[in-house]
């Protein structure tokens, strides 16, 4: 086993990320300066796309991270039909749900039911398909609707928060169905779809639209939230959630979704088409 996933294992997770969320928000100008001119020298932030294009503007490192784009900087798909990206980043892994499981590396696979925490939940997309999207610290970090939905409700799912960069998801089994994550269940046009926000080393850390920060808390065990009539209804290409520091997207689709021919580590922007409904061809 390679240093770099030993170290994945042996690191205290949550104590570190309880240290990295406080340290995200302090506005001690020196500090905060200092780590968005990192993020942004290292990783060739485009900030011409931001609301705010200084990077030196934003209070502490976390608005920075969580920035707005300027009205315009993204466009969704102009098909009712089409899947969007719900984010910006990088294909992991794309493709056909089969007989419940996904694909996550070579010689890695977890299942749907693992993901979700709930056999049942999974049932709809036993055959259908999945898109992981994995968002690097130069990314846009809000996460927007696939489809036009109506949330139906969440599940907070505790466990690790190993990386999620590239070398952690081909070396850790069940990477995505072991590290802590917010499960957001929709209903749409065409039935249930599911988007999966996955958190990761260093502040495995979610906001929602409708409930504001939704993880930290770390959880325990799996709690299960019914948001049916709260009337949470979210149009296409409408922002439902963000990170607080980088993570992945994963979204479930029922059979009848087609993707298209996405290849891993393909360059993805939000609004993008992904695929669109196929079910009545």
């Amino acid at each position: 086993m390679k240093p770099s996933v030993l170290l994945q294992y042996i690191l205290p997770h949550r104590f570190l990320s309880r240290i990295v969320y406080q340290a995200t928000r302090w506005e001690w100008a020196p500090w905060k300066n200092y780590l968005i001119e990192t993020i942004v020298r290292n990783y060739n932030v485009d900030m011409s796309q931001a609301a705010q294009p200084d990077p030196l503007a934003y209070p502490h490192f976390n608005a920075f991270f969580t920035r707005k784009l300027k009205p315009g900087a993204r466009t969704a798909d102009p098909d009712r039909q089409a899947i969007l990206c719900p984010a910006d980043g990088r294909i992991s892994q794309s493709g056909r749900i089969r007989d419940g499981r996904i694909f996550q590396a070579k010689g890695q696979e977890y299942t749907a039911a693992e993901l979700l925490g709930d056999e049942a939940a999974a049932a709809p997309f036993r055959n259908g398909s999945f898109v992981t999207i994995y968002l690097s610290p130069r990314d846009y970090h809000r996460v927007h609707m696939p489809l036009e939905g109506e949330l139906t409700g969440t599940t907070h799912v505790p466990g690790r928060i190993f990386s999620v960069a590239p070398f952690a998801v081909e070396a850790i089994p069940r990477l995505f169905a072991r590290n802590e994550r917010l499960v957001c269940h929709f209903h749409g046009e065409h039935g249930p779809f599911v988007s999966v926000m996955v958190g990761a080393i260093l502040v495995s850390s979610v906001a929602t639209v409708w409930d504001g920060l939704a993880i930290p808390p770390y959880a325990s065990d799996i709690i299960r939230t019914d948001c049916r009539t709260r009337g949470v209804k979210l149009e296409r290409f409408a922002e439902m959630a963000r990170f607080n520091m980088g993570s992945t997207v994963i979204l479930l689709m029922p059979e009848g979704y087609e993707l298209d021919n996405l290849q891993p580590q393909q360059q993805v922007t939000v609004g993008q088409r992904l695929g669109q409904w196929n079910g009545g061809g």
